[in-house]
């Protein structure tokens, strides 16, 4: 049984409009890639590449290290951002319903972002969402940002969800699909309203692709009512904490 859904924003429950996109090329020029050059353009196609991983951890490595210029550049990405925000995002649609009815059923959320908590934040008031989840994470919070698994296992102590078993991870990337395989998530799931698509899923492993997250509670659904027909315990099957100790045990044996 799923108890806890990590969702990705951007591309998963978020519609930006090509913002951040648009912010990146601005941060590039800011520091002084100039658009039309090959410089800007291999850049920007890197940034789409690696969409889903911490900002920041992608200006590092476009910048071979260089941590001033990736820092500086960081910044411009977050303030060419903000100022589009409000008018860039919307969400997927039905991403709203999916997030009710996740919390409705008892199944905690969390959202899980590339941005900073700044940016990350201002998504979230921008949309209304601070009250509609249990969690926002961003790499700052966790440690690593994508591909490692730091944000879904925080996810997890932080909900107190008692086996990374019992986790849902679903996003739009293959930063995504990485982050929750290598958390030990039971489902993995790419959807097709991002970046990356089939082609890109197939290189790393996931369990499944949606065409969008709207699609998640009638997966959920699917599985759980699979796994009553195959685990749960007849009605006239006793259960293990009807028996006692010594009679388990001989059952056992």
């Amino acid at each position: 049984m799923i108890s806890l859904v990590c969702l990705d924003m951007a591309g998963t429950t978020v519609h930006d409009g090509g913002v951040v996109v648009d912010a990146f090329r601005t941060a590039l020029t800011d520091v002084g890639l100039e658009p039309g050059t090959a410089a800007h353009d291999h850049a920007v196609q890197y940034a789409l590449d690696t969409m889903g991983q911490s900002k920041i951890a992608v200006f590092t490595a476009l910048f071979d290290g260089d941590t001033v210029r990736a820092e500086a550049a960081n910044a411009a990405f977050e303030r060419a951002y903000a100022t589009t925000v409000g008018r860039g995002v919307r969400p997927v649609d039905g991403a709203v319903d999916v997030l009710e009815a996740l919390r409705a059923s008892g199944t905690k959320v969390a959202l899980t972002t590339g941005f900073s908590p700044v940016t990350r934040d201002a998504v979230l008031d921008a949309l209304g969402w601070q009250d509609r989840v249990d969690l926002a994470l961003s790499p700052a919070d966790a440690g690593r940002g994508r591909p490692f698994p730091d944000m879904v296992l925080t996810a997890v102590l932080r909900t107190q969800t008692d086996d990374v078993r019992q986790v849902a991870v679903v996003g739009d990337t293959v930063a995504d699909l990485l982050t929750g395989t290598r958390a030990g998530a039971s489902i993995v799931a790419g959807v097709r309203t991002g970046t990356h698509q089939d082609a890109d899923f197939a290189t790393v492993p996931h369990t499944h692709v949606l065409d969008s997250v709207a699609d998640l509670p009638a997966l959920l659904a699917g599985l759980d009512a699979a796994a009553l027909g195959t685990d749960a315990p007849r009605a006239d099957e006793p259960r293990a904490d009807e028996f006692s100790a010594d009679e388990f045990s001989a059952v056992a044996r």
